[in-house]
Protein backbone atom coordinates (compact mmCIF):
# COMPACT_ATOMS: atom_id res chain seq x y z
CA UNK A 1 0.00 0.00 0.00
CA UNK A 2 1.45 3.59 -1.16
CA UNK A 3 2.38 5.83 1.74
CA UNK A 4 2.78 8.94 -0.96
CA UNK A 5 2.06 12.41 -0.07
CA UNK A 6 -0.17 13.77 -2.43
CA UNK A 7 -1.08 17.00 -1.29
CA UNK A 8 0.04 19.54 1.15
CA UNK A 9 -3.16 19.91 2.06
CA UNK A 10 -3.27 17.60 4.98
CA UNK A 11 -7.55 17.03 4.77
CA UNK A 12 -7.42 16.53 0.97
CA UNK A 13 -4.85 13.42 2.03
CA UNK A 14 -7.12 11.88 4.01
CA UNK A 15 -10.04 12.38 2.17
CA UNK A 16 -8.11 10.80 -1.06
CA UNK A 17 -7.33 7.89 0.97
CA UNK A 18 -10.64 7.57 2.28
CA UNK A 19 -11.41 7.14 -1.17
CA UNK A 20 -9.22 4.83 -2.39
CA UNK A 21 -9.31 2.65 1.09
CA UNK A 22 -13.28 2.09 0.93
CA UNK A 23 -14.92 -0.87 1.13
CA UNK A 24 -18.03 0.24 -0.60
CA UNK A 25 -16.35 0.31 -4.38
CA UNK A 26 -15.25 -2.77 -6.15
CA UNK A 27 -12.50 -1.99 -7.38
CA UNK A 28 -11.56 -4.83 -9.31
CA UNK A 29 -14.26 -4.01 -12.11
CA UNK A 30 -11.24 -1.17 -12.49
CA UNK A 31 -8.24 -3.07 -12.97
CA UNK A 32 -6.33 -2.30 -15.69
CA UNK A 33 -9.22 -0.26 -17.05
CA UNK A 34 -9.30 3.56 -18.48
CA UNK A 35 -11.45 6.07 -17.15
CA UNK A 36 -11.94 9.26 -18.75
CA UNK A 37 -12.78 12.02 -16.56
CA UNK A 38 -14.41 15.53 -17.67
CA UNK A 39 -14.55 18.46 -16.17
CA UNK A 40 -11.50 17.47 -14.71
CA UNK A 41 -10.12 20.87 -12.76
CA UNK A 42 -13.74 21.17 -11.11
CA UNK A 43 -14.09 20.44 -7.45
CA UNK A 44 -15.86 16.72 -8.24
CA UNK A 45 -13.53 16.12 -11.09
CA UNK A 46 -10.16 17.12 -9.45
CA UNK A 47 -11.52 15.06 -6.35
CA UNK A 48 -12.47 11.94 -8.66
CA UNK A 49 -9.61 12.01 -10.57
CA UNK A 50 -6.80 12.41 -7.55
CA UNK A 51 -8.75 9.64 -5.87
CA UNK A 52 -8.37 7.08 -8.65
CA UNK A 53 -4.57 8.09 -9.17
CA UNK A 54 -4.28 7.18 -5.20
CA UNK A 55 -6.43 4.03 -5.66
CA UNK A 56 -4.10 3.14 -8.24
CA UNK A 57 -0.97 3.16 -5.70
CA UNK A 58 -2.50 2.26 -3.33
CA UNK A 59 -4.34 -1.07 -4.34
CA UNK A 60 -1.77 -1.62 -7.47
CA UNK A 61 -4.79 -1.60 -10.55
CA UNK A 62 -2.91 -0.65 -13.10
CA UNK A 63 -5.26 1.94 -14.01
CA UNK A 64 -5.37 4.58 -16.25
CA UNK A 65 -6.58 8.10 -15.78
CA UNK A 66 -7.41 10.63 -18.19
CA UNK A 67 -8.33 14.04 -17.21
CA UNK A 68 -9.91 16.17 -19.66
CA UNK A 69 -9.37 19.51 -19.29
CA UNK A 70 -9.58 23.25 -20.77
CA UNK A 71 -6.29 24.62 -19.49
CA UNK A 72 -2.92 22.91 -19.27
CA UNK A 73 -1.34 25.48 -17.50
CA UNK A 74 -4.30 25.59 -14.76
CA UNK A 75 -4.29 21.89 -14.83
CA UNK A 76 -0.73 21.15 -14.33
CA UNK A 77 -0.41 23.77 -11.41
CA UNK A 78 -3.46 22.11 -9.51
CA UNK A 79 -2.78 18.30 -9.95
CA UNK A 80 1.44 19.12 -9.68
CA UNK A 81 2.57 15.23 -8.15
CA UNK A 82 -0.39 13.67 -9.71
CA UNK A 83 0.71 14.39 -12.68
CA UNK A 84 4.32 12.43 -11.86
CA UNK A 85 2.08 9.31 -10.76
CA UNK A 86 0.37 8.79 -13.78
CA UNK A 87 -2.48 11.02 -14.49
CA UNK A 88 -2.55 12.12 -17.78
CA UNK A 89 -4.24 15.62 -19.62
CA UNK A 90 -6.20 15.69 -22.24
CA UNK A 91 -6.68 18.92 -23.26
CA UNK A 92 -9.82 19.65 -25.27
CA UNK A 93 -13.03 21.85 -25.62
CA UNK A 94 -15.92 19.21 -25.32
CA UNK A 95 -17.80 21.66 -27.68
CA UNK A 96 -15.86 19.48 -30.14
CA UNK A 97 -16.06 16.21 -31.16
CA UNK A 98 -13.70 14.27 -28.89
CA UNK A 99 -11.11 12.20 -30.86
CA UNK A 100 -9.06 9.31 -28.42
CA UNK A 101 -7.43 6.90 -30.49
CA UNK A 102 -6.48 4.69 -27.82
CA UNK A 103 -9.32 2.57 -25.44
CA UNK A 104 -11.80 4.30 -22.64
CA UNK A 105 -13.40 2.22 -20.30
CA UNK A 106 -15.60 3.98 -18.01
CA UNK A 107 -16.46 8.11 -18.67
CA UNK A 108 -17.38 10.27 -15.82
CA UNK A 109 -18.70 13.50 -17.53
CA UNK A 110 -18.12 16.89 -15.26
CA UNK A 111 -17.75 19.18 -17.33
CA UNK A 112 -19.85 22.42 -17.25
CA UNK A 113 -21.00 25.85 -16.49
CA UNK A 114 -20.99 26.33 -12.71
CA UNK A 115 -21.22 29.87 -12.28
CA UNK A 116 -24.40 31.08 -10.91
CA UNK A 117 -24.03 34.55 -12.31
CA UNK A 118 -23.00 32.75 -15.93
CA UNK A 119 -26.57 31.44 -15.54
CA UNK A 120 -28.02 34.75 -16.12
CA UNK A 121 -25.22 36.61 -17.94
CA UNK A 122 -24.57 33.81 -20.57
CA UNK A 123 -27.65 31.27 -20.55
CA UNK A 124 -27.39 30.32 -24.03
CA UNK A 125 -23.62 29.30 -24.01
CA UNK A 126 -24.73 27.70 -20.25
CA UNK A 127 -27.34 25.51 -22.21
CA UNK A 128 -25.11 24.78 -24.98
CA UNK A 129 -21.94 23.54 -23.21
CA UNK A 130 -24.15 21.26 -21.25
CA UNK A 131 -26.31 20.05 -23.91
CA UNK A 132 -23.82 19.92 -26.86
CA UNK A 133 -20.97 18.71 -24.21
CA UNK A 134 -23.23 15.70 -23.21
CA UNK A 135 -23.66 14.57 -26.68
CA UNK A 136 -19.79 14.34 -27.59
CA UNK A 137 -18.75 12.53 -24.55
CA UNK A 138 -22.07 10.40 -25.72
CA UNK A 139 -21.39 9.80 -29.05
CA UNK A 140 -17.13 9.35 -27.70
CA UNK A 141 -18.46 6.31 -25.36
CA UNK A 142 -20.27 4.96 -28.11
CA UNK A 143 -17.36 4.81 -30.10
CA UNK A 144 -15.55 3.24 -27.94
CA UNK A 145 -18.31 0.83 -26.47
CA UNK A 146 -18.10 2.18 -22.86
CA UNK A 147 -18.57 -0.22 -20.08
CA UNK A 148 -19.80 2.58 -17.96
CA UNK A 149 -20.43 6.00 -17.82
CA UNK A 150 -22.10 8.75 -15.32
CA UNK A 151 -23.49 12.18 -16.12
CA UNK A 152 -23.31 14.53 -13.50
CA UNK A 153 -26.33 15.97 -12.87
CA UNK A 154 -27.59 18.27 -9.88
CA UNK A 155 -30.68 18.64 -7.73
CA UNK A 156 -31.52 21.64 -9.72
CA UNK A 157 -32.79 19.18 -12.43
CA UNK A 158 -35.93 18.68 -9.85
CA UNK A 159 -36.81 22.83 -10.33
CA UNK A 160 -39.24 23.93 -8.06
CA UNK A 161 -41.09 21.29 -5.95
CA UNK A 162 -44.53 21.17 -4.20
CA UNK A 163 -43.40 21.99 -0.31
CA UNK A 164 -45.39 19.31 0.73
CA UNK A 165 -43.72 16.96 -1.11
CA UNK A 166 -40.65 18.37 -0.56
CA UNK A 167 -38.44 14.62 0.10
CA UNK A 168 -37.95 14.19 -3.10
CA UNK A 169 -37.12 10.88 -4.80
CA UNK A 170 -35.84 9.90 -8.30
CA UNK A 171 -39.24 10.03 -10.32
CA UNK A 172 -40.65 13.62 -8.69
CA UNK A 173 -39.83 16.90 -10.39
CA UNK A 174 -41.21 20.09 -9.58
CA UNK A 175 -41.67 23.30 -11.91
CA UNK A 176 -39.18 24.97 -13.55
CA UNK A 177 -39.96 28.53 -15.86
CA UNK A 178 -38.15 27.53 -19.68
CA UNK A 179 -38.32 31.12 -20.29
CA UNK A 180 -35.90 32.71 -17.29
CA UNK A 181 -32.26 32.55 -17.83
CA UNK A 182 -31.36 31.44 -14.54
CA UNK A 183 -33.14 28.75 -15.94
CA UNK A 184 -30.57 27.94 -18.55
CA UNK A 185 -28.73 25.60 -15.60
CA UNK A 186 -31.50 23.32 -14.84
CA UNK A 187 -33.21 23.43 -18.37
CA UNK A 188 -30.10 22.32 -19.67
CA UNK A 189 -29.34 19.56 -16.74
CA UNK A 190 -33.12 18.10 -17.22
CA UNK A 191 -32.04 18.16 -21.42
CA UNK A 192 -28.72 16.20 -21.16
CA UNK A 193 -29.83 13.76 -18.80
CA UNK A 194 -32.64 13.21 -20.97
CA UNK A 195 -30.03 12.77 -23.80
CA UNK A 196 -28.70 10.34 -21.46
CA UNK A 197 -31.56 8.69 -21.24
CA UNK A 198 -32.12 8.42 -24.75
CA UNK A 199 -29.08 6.78 -25.99
CA UNK A 200 -29.31 4.16 -22.80
CA UNK A 201 -32.48 3.36 -24.46
CA UNK A 202 -31.87 3.76 -28.59
CA UNK A 203 -27.81 2.49 -28.26
CA UNK A 204 -27.88 0.22 -25.39
CA UNK A 205 -25.09 2.40 -23.96
CA UNK A 206 -24.80 1.59 -20.14
CA UNK A 207 -25.13 5.22 -18.75
CA UNK A 208 -26.39 6.23 -15.77
CA UNK A 209 -27.16 9.71 -14.16
CA UNK A 210 -26.05 11.18 -10.33
CA UNK A 211 -28.08 14.07 -9.34
CA UNK A 212 -25.47 15.94 -6.87
CA UNK A 213 -27.01 17.92 -4.09
CA UNK A 214 -24.34 20.75 -2.71
CA UNK A 215 -21.22 19.38 -3.00
CA UNK A 216 -18.37 20.93 -0.78
CA UNK A 217 -15.34 20.17 1.42
CA UNK A 218 -11.20 19.92 1.35
CA UNK A 219 -10.10 21.01 -1.92
CA UNK A 220 -12.23 24.19 -2.83
CA UNK A 221 -10.50 26.28 -4.89
CA UNK A 222 -8.93 29.16 -3.53
CA UNK A 223 -11.44 32.13 -4.79
CA UNK A 224 -14.40 29.71 -4.29
CA UNK A 225 -17.52 32.25 -4.07
CA UNK A 226 -20.50 30.01 -2.94
CA UNK A 227 -22.66 30.52 0.01
CA UNK A 228 -20.74 27.77 1.52
CA UNK A 229 -17.19 29.00 1.23
CA UNK A 230 -18.35 32.94 1.82
CA UNK A 231 -19.98 31.41 5.24
CA UNK A 232 -16.52 29.76 5.67
CA UNK A 233 -14.40 32.55 5.08
CA UNK A 234 -16.82 34.84 7.64
CA UNK A 235 -15.59 32.49 10.13
CA UNK A 236 -12.30 32.67 9.66
CA UNK A 237 -11.70 35.79 9.41
CA UNK A 238 -14.22 37.05 11.92
CA UNK A 239 -16.62 38.93 9.64
CA UNK A 240 -20.30 39.01 9.90
CA UNK A 241 -22.44 36.33 7.99
CA UNK A 242 -24.30 38.46 5.43
CA UNK A 243 -27.34 36.79 3.32
CA UNK A 244 -28.47 38.83 0.38
CA UNK A 245 -31.52 35.90 0.45
CA UNK A 246 -34.21 35.44 3.36
CA UNK A 247 -32.22 32.42 4.13
CA UNK A 248 -35.39 30.17 3.76
CA UNK A 249 -34.07 28.13 0.92
CA UNK A 250 -33.54 24.76 2.54
CA UNK A 251 -32.08 21.81 0.94
CA UNK A 252 -29.20 18.68 1.46
CA UNK A 253 -25.59 19.19 1.35
CA UNK A 254 -23.49 16.09 0.41
CA UNK A 255 -19.71 16.03 1.41
CA UNK A 256 -16.65 15.72 -1.26
CA UNK A 257 -15.59 12.12 -0.78
CA UNK A 258 -19.04 10.97 0.20
CA UNK A 259 -20.15 12.69 -3.20
CA UNK A 260 -17.13 10.63 -5.08
CA UNK A 261 -17.54 7.26 -3.80
CA UNK A 262 -21.77 7.98 -4.44
CA UNK A 263 -20.52 8.53 -8.32
CA UNK A 264 -18.17 5.38 -8.42
CA UNK A 265 -20.65 3.13 -6.95
CA UNK A 266 -23.01 4.50 -9.43
CA UNK A 267 -20.36 4.26 -12.48
CA UNK A 268 -19.73 0.51 -11.47
CA UNK A 269 -23.27 -0.62 -10.19
CA UNK A 270 -25.92 1.66 -11.15
CA UNK A 271 -28.61 0.61 -13.58
CA UNK A 272 -28.02 2.16 -17.61
CA UNK A 273 -30.59 4.53 -18.14
CA UNK A 274 -31.54 5.44 -14.29
CA UNK A 275 -31.07 8.02 -12.06
CA UNK A 276 -29.61 8.43 -8.66
CA UNK A 277 -29.50 11.41 -5.82
CA UNK A 278 -25.86 11.93 -4.17
CA UNK A 279 -27.26 13.49 -1.07
CA UNK A 280 -26.82 13.44 2.87
CA UNK A 281 -30.57 13.58 4.34
CA UNK A 282 -28.93 13.86 7.43
CA UNK A 283 -27.66 17.49 6.45
CA UNK A 284 -31.12 18.91 5.27
CA UNK A 285 -31.04 22.66 6.63
CA UNK A 286 -32.30 26.28 5.75
CA UNK A 287 -29.51 28.43 4.56
CA UNK A 288 -30.14 30.84 7.71
CA UNK A 289 -30.01 27.25 9.76
CA UNK A 290 -26.79 26.51 8.18
CA UNK A 291 -25.28 30.17 9.03
CA UNK A 292 -26.65 30.01 13.06
CA UNK A 293 -25.03 26.55 13.34
CA UNK A 294 -21.76 28.05 12.08
CA UNK A 295 -22.11 31.37 14.24
CA UNK A 296 -23.19 28.77 17.14
CA UNK A 297 -20.24 26.09 16.63
CA UNK A 298 -17.25 28.81 16.12
CA UNK A 299 -18.10 31.85 18.89
CA UNK A 300 -13.92 32.73 18.94
CA UNK A 301 -14.50 34.00 15.62
CA UNK A 302 -17.42 36.67 16.58
CA UNK A 303 -19.32 36.33 13.54
CA UNK A 304 -23.00 37.57 13.61
CA UNK A 305 -26.18 37.12 10.73
CA UNK A 306 -26.57 39.84 8.75
CA UNK A 307 -29.40 40.43 6.17
CA UNK A 308 -28.80 42.84 3.40
CA UNK A 309 -30.90 41.75 0.29
CA UNK A 310 -30.86 43.94 -2.75
CA UNK A 311 -33.97 44.74 -4.65
CA UNK A 312 -32.14 43.47 -7.82
CA UNK A 313 -30.92 39.92 -6.19
CA UNK A 314 -32.43 38.24 -9.37
CA UNK A 315 -29.28 39.52 -11.84
CA UNK A 316 -26.86 37.51 -9.23
CA UNK A 317 -28.15 34.23 -10.41
CA UNK A 318 -29.56 32.89 -6.80
CA UNK A 319 -31.52 29.58 -7.35
CA UNK A 320 -35.14 30.15 -6.54
CA UNK A 321 -36.49 29.93 -2.91
CA UNK A 322 -37.24 26.09 -2.11
CA UNK A 323 -37.43 23.24 0.27
CA UNK A 324 -35.69 20.19 -0.98
CA UNK A 325 -34.78 16.88 0.71
CA UNK A 326 -32.69 15.19 -1.83
CA UNK A 327 -33.25 11.39 -0.67
CA UNK A 328 -30.44 8.86 -1.34
CA UNK A 329 -32.60 5.98 -0.49
CA UNK A 330 -31.88 4.39 -4.34
CA UNK A 331 -28.18 5.02 -3.98
CA UNK A 332 -27.97 3.48 -0.64
CA UNK A 333 -29.70 1.01 -1.79
CA UNK A 334 -26.60 0.19 -3.53
CA UNK A 335 -24.24 0.06 -0.91
CA UNK A 336 -23.40 3.82 -0.58
CA UNK A 337 -23.18 5.75 2.84
CA UNK A 338 -22.35 9.30 3.86
CA UNK A 339 -19.74 9.53 6.27
CA UNK A 340 -19.45 13.82 6.95
CA UNK A 341 -22.68 15.88 8.78
CA UNK A 342 -22.77 19.39 8.24
CA UNK A 343 -20.66 20.17 11.11
CA UNK A 344 -17.96 17.21 10.39
CA UNK A 345 -18.27 19.41 6.82
CA UNK A 346 -17.35 22.39 7.74
CA UNK A 347 -14.48 21.15 9.96
CA UNK A 348 -12.87 19.38 7.46
CA UNK A 349 -13.51 22.84 5.16
CA UNK A 350 -12.41 25.40 7.71
CA UNK A 351 -9.20 23.29 8.09
CA UNK A 352 -8.54 22.70 4.81
CA UNK A 353 -8.97 26.39 3.86
CA UNK A 354 -6.46 27.36 6.75
CA UNK A 355 -3.79 24.75 5.21
CA UNK A 356 -4.14 25.36 1.70
CA UNK A 357 -5.77 29.29 1.10
CA UNK A 358 -2.73 32.06 1.09
CA UNK A 359 -5.36 34.44 2.01
CA UNK A 360 -5.29 32.13 5.78
CA UNK A 361 -1.48 31.33 5.31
Amino acid sequence: MSDNVWCEDAVLQRDLERIADSDMIDWEKLRGKTVLVTGATGLIGSILARALVCADARRGLELRVLAAVRNREKAQKLFGTFLEEGLELLVCDILSPIKLPDTVDYIVHGASVTTSKDFVDRPVETILTTLKGTEHLLELAREKQVQGMVYLSSMEAYGVVDAEHYNVRETDYGYIDPLQPRSSYSEGKRMAEGLCGAYAHEYRLPVKTVRLAQTFGAGIPEGENRVFAQFARSILTGQDIVLHTDGSKAHCYCYTSDAALGILKVLLDGAPGEAYNVSNEETFSTIREMAQMLIAEYPESGSKLVFDIPEDAGKFGYAPTSRMLVNAEKLRALGWKPEADLREMFRRLLASMKQSWKEFA
